[in-house]
């Protein structure tokens, strides 16, 4: 297999006093395209944010492809709306040449808000700037944070069709953490279930056929809930975890307990 790009091992945060990430292992390939799944709290944009280096883990080891390019697009930009940033002047903020920017700003086709405030932008236009910030330096991973929170469903399903052209196009791998389930059962070639510590793993069809993600999900909009309702309370199963697509047995499940109920 081809050389890793990033990789974890055993990584541990804490923050306040709070054990936020305990013991991660991970690890992404080139074009390879990971979902992070997990209730809310579970330390998904913690892990992520060590990834980048904005926050320091509290132990294991993070080991990066020396000189990998990365792009972020972060689950929020929080703005001063009285503070001038016009749209190109973010952009060029980013670095690359202005050849590669101009091919960005057509691909994304936000050719004809260049001249924008960012705080006068709607929440479909100001995540296209953001993540035409990100790919402008021609990353070989762009990791996104819940990059289409707050969007409506067509201005979701528009954006993450925009991301697996862009994806096609200049061959980068995808890290992203994410909520929409169809997204992640479509796009990935990986789903990580995260709740402090790597809780199931594998490609969409090893998951989503798994007892341990129906009882995680459950089924159609009833699943989202179930998910953000889970309670972290299971042993491994350590034949189960040796190579692709392990899976952890719930303790709640081998009693007969559901969380979605």
């Amino acid at each position: 297999m081809s050389e890793k790009l990033i990789e974890t091992r055993n990584l541990g945060l804490v923050r306040d006093g709070r054990t936020v990430l305990d013991g991660v292992n991970f690890s992404i390939h080139p074009g390879e395209i990971v979902t992070i799944v997990g209730p809310n709290g579970s330390g998904k944009s913690s892990f992520l944010k060590c990834l980048i280096g904005a926050l320091k883990p509290t132990s294991g080891k993070i080991t990066q492809r020396r000189g990998l390019p990365i792009g972020y697009v972060p689950q929020r930009l929080d703005l001063d709306r009285t503070l001038p940033m016009q749209v190109a002047r973010f952009l060029r903020l980013a670095g690359g040449d202005a050849k590669g920017r101009l091919a960005m700003v057509t691909r994304l086709g936000i050719g004809n808000i260049l001249d924008r405030q960012l705080g006068e932008l709607s929440g479909g236009q100001l995540q296209r700037v953001l993540l035409a910030h990100a790919l402008v330096g021609a990353p070989e991973l762009l990791i996104l944070d819940e990059a289409a929170q707050g969007l409506d469903q067509p201005a979701v399903a528009s954006f993450y069709t925009l991301i697996e052209t862009v994806r096609r196009e200049i061959g980068c791998a995808v890290l992203m953490v994410s909520h929409d389930l169809h997204v992640v059962m479509s796009a990935s070639d990986r789903v990580i279930c995260l709740n402090r510590h790597v809780c199931c793993e594998g490609t969409p069809t090893v998951v989503s056929a798994a007892p341990e993600y129906r009882q995680l999900f459950g089924y159609g909009t009833e699943g989202a809930l179930a998910l953000y309702r889970h309670e972290h309370d299971h042993r491994h199963d350590p034949a189960r975890e040796t190579g692709g697509g392990h899976l952890d047995r719930h303790e709640d499940q081998q009693e007969g307990h559901s969380d979605a109920g």
